[in-house]
Formats: structure tokens, C-alpha cells, sequence
């Protein structure tokens, strides 16, 4: 079942495109992760135009994360307030990227800017959560006299000003902290078509200091509204988001939400967190390899986005 891609310019299967959202939306209501991070690759890896994966796939996360956030908030796991936080910065964040993304697509490196940024930050996170995950589960194995290391300790970073109380975290820290996250956020899901969960959601664990209960609802909330902001952006400023390849990828996407949400339940945190250090790990290794490795064809004309 084939059917063409008006932005991407491609045919592809219908079956694939659902298949892929319902995996990504299992992954959002698992890990507390937009899915972007696997589903742009992945995309790319199908012969979508970059530019496009990732305009397109902000559009995507959107969706899934409501679900996933639907889930959540039925529980009590949201901090609004720290969520409203990170997603002030993640806005400012946002609007910043498409304005950057815009400039490298101009110039023509905008495909090797998102492969690059790929490698580099998913190398990083994957095995600083896959360390972190290994070292927690040796912990716990431990004998119930011997000393545990601390969650997170304070650093000069809670002595920051303009602290605030966050009720729902039990937390009292500077809000400056939670807002440069949330710039940092802003800015990659505008270039890599993320939701920034995969950093987001360590952040707010080891830096934070936030409970892990109310870590995955909170990263949901504010990843809704910093992806719609990259999508109208993207979609006004560089015209990259193709509607068809989203709406396939939201059916998916929305149900496996549901499933993933009530998946994850049952696992444990430091479960969790290696699980999705091994996933990122792959596709970080996916994309290196394709950067190495010579194209069998070294040319390409099919890189352009109509306007």
C-alpha cells in the first residue's frame, strides 16, 4: 500500500509509516520521551529528506505526547509548575533553532548538521545514562548495611538565584537551573527534530534532583508545547513539515502512547533509564556508520525541498 509524500517528494508504504509511529508512541509512554530521537533516524534512514524528518516529526511528537501525558496526569505525576518552567526556556529555545535551522539549510549543510548533532549528543547520553543504569543496579544488589551512594548532591548550581519552591518535586532551587534546560531543549528539537526527553529527563533526575515518579509526566507536559512551537515554526519559516507523513505517524503514535504508559509501570527506574541507554546507543552507532561508510552513489539530486 503504497502512497506519495507531496513534501518529501517519495512514495512509501503506509504499513511502515504506522508501524513506526505505534513503536515511537510505545517509547514516549515508557521512557517519558518525545520518540524523536529514534523516529527522525529512522525516517532519514527510509529516504526522507532530513529537512523534512525533522520538521515533520516535531509535528508527530506532539500528538504522542499529549497521550502520553494524558496517562500521567490521571496518576498525579505532573509538576505543572516545573514543567511551565522549562517550557518557557524551551520556547525562547525553539524559536532560536528554527531561526538557525533556516540559515543552514541556505547554505546547504542543514543534513550534515543534523547527522553530526545526532551522533555527538545521543553518544554522549547513551553512555552516561548506560553507566549511570549499570552502576545504580549494582547498588541495589548490594547488602542492606552497605553505604548507597547519593541520588544527586548540591552544587553550586542550587546556590543560583531566583529560587523557586517546586511543591509537586518537594524541590527548592533556582529557577534558572530548569529554564537553561529548557533553552537547550528548544534549541535541539528545532535542528534534530526532538522532543529532548533523552536530555530532559536525566536532567531533571540528576541535576534536578526531582523524583523519578513525577520526572517522565513532567517532561511529557512541557514537550507538547516546545514541539508545537517548532512546528509552526518550521512549517511557516522553512516549509519542511509534510501534513500526509505526520497524520500516519500521529495514528500510531497515539496508540502506542496508551500501551507504552502502561508498560512502563511495571519496570523499575533504573530498568528504564539502561533500556533506553541501549536504544540510543544504536542509533547513535546507525548514524556513525552511515557518515563513514562511502554512499554507493556519490551524488545526489534529490536533497531539495519543493516550496
Amino acid at each position: 500500500m503504497q502512497i506519495y509524500l507531496p513534501i518529501a517528494e517519495m512514495s512509501i508504504n503506509i504499513l511502515v509509516l504506522l508501524g513506526l509511529g505505534g513503536g515511537v508512541g510505545f517509547l514516549s509512554g515508557v521512557f517519558g520521551v518525545g520518540g524523536g530521537f529514534l523516529m527522525t533516524p529512522l525516517l532519514i534512514f527510509l529516504g526522507v529528506p532530513p529537512a523534512v524528518a525533522v520538521g515533520t516529526e516535531a509535528n508527530q511528537i506532539v500528538a504522542s505526547s499529549v497521550s502520553g501525558v494524558l496517562a500521567h496526569w490521571r496518576r498525579g505525576n505532573v509538576d505543572v509548575m516545573m514543567g511551565l518552567v522549562l517550557l518557557a526556556g524551551g520556547i525562547v529555545g525553539s524559536t532560536f533553532g528554527v531561526w538557525l535551522f533556516k540559515i543552514l539549510r541556505g547554505l546547504g549543510q542543514i543534513d550534515l548538521v543534523i547527522s553530526l548533532a545526532y551522533v555527538v549528543v545521543l553518544g554522549i547520553i547513551g553512555w552516561l545514562m548506560l553507566i549511570e543504569s549499570v552502576q545504580t543496579i549494582r547498588q541495589s544488589r548490594r547488602p542492606a548495611g552497605a553505604p548507597r551512594r547519593k541520588l544527586h548532591q548540591h552544587t553550586w548550581v542550587h546556590g543560583l538565584p531566583f529560587k523557586m519552591r517546586f511543591r509537586k518535586s518537594r524541590l527548592y532551587i533556582s529557577a534558572l537551573l530548569p529554564l537553561a534546560i529548557g533553552v537547550l531543549v528548544g534549541i535541539l528539537a528545532a535542528l534534530m527534530g526532538v522532543g529532548g526527553g533523552f536530555i530532559v529527563v536525566p536532567a531533571m533526575i540528576y541535576l534536578l534532583g526531582m523524583p523519578t515518579s513525577v520526572v517522565v509526566g513532567t517532561s511529557l507536559f512541557q514537550i507538547i508545547f516546545v514541539t508545537a512551537n517548532t512546528t509552526f515554526l518550521q512549517a511557516t519559516m522553512n516549509q519542511t513539515v509534510d501534513v500526509l507523513l505526520a497524520v500516519l505517524l500521529l495514528v500510531g503514535g497515539v496508540i502506542g502512547a496508551q500501551i507504552g504508559a502502561r508498560a512502563g509501570a511495571k519496570l523499575k527506574g533504573e530498568q528504564l533509564r539502561g533500556l533506553l541507554a541501549l536504544i540510543i546507543l544504536g542509533v547513535c552507532t546507525k548514524l556513525l556508520v552511515d557518515l563513514l561508510v562511502t554512499p554507493t552513489d556519490l551524488y545526489s539530486l534529490g536533497g531539495g525541498v519543493a516550496h
